[in-house]
């Protein structure tokens, strides 16, 4: 496996991918990312909605963003290096969809070698993940209760 990238045109500070204490790869930040900032946007092939099941059951790794109810984004395929921001029940970046943009935002300043996090916020209803974030506010799972 050659190592993942990051594509400088989607971020808006300078980041960096390296081992993550949660899972695999991580995307860190190379330098300090100030409060309400837009970090990167996540990238990748557009996909709809059989596309997406059929690769997520083929795939060890799925890297796959809800859009909307038919579209996803594999950031597999293009992707920016989002693809690798892991979830945490702490997050330090947010996520917002604006005109089809899928777009990460600091929710508070973030120093230099820190680790990004994302709360992916699973449904309920699709398959429980567990998490294994280590925060003190931890759910025990990525899926968020209705």
């Amino acid at each position: 496996m050659t190592r993942p990238k990051i594509d400088p045109a989607y971020c808006n500070f300078k980041l960096s991918i390296g081992k993550s204490r949660i899972h695999r790869w991580g995307l860190f930040a190379a330098e300090p990312i100030p409060k309400n900032r837009k970090v990167i946007e996540y990238t990748g092939e557009r996909c709809n909605r059989i596309e997406t099941r059929r690769r997520g059951e083929e795939r060890e790794h799925v890297y796959m963003f809800t859009l909307n109810s038919y579209w996803a984004i594999d950031g597999a395929v293009g992707g920016s290096g989002a693809e690798y921001i892991n979830h945490c029940c702490e997050p330090n970046l947010v996520t917002r969809i604006m005109k089809e943009h899928i777009l990460y935002f600091s929710m508070r300043d973030i120093a230099a070698g820190e680790e990004l996090f994302i709360d992916y916020r699973f449904g309920w209803e699709v398959e429980h993940v567990p998490c294994k974030c280590g925060a003190l506010t931890c759910r025990g799972l990525i899926n968020i209760k209705r």
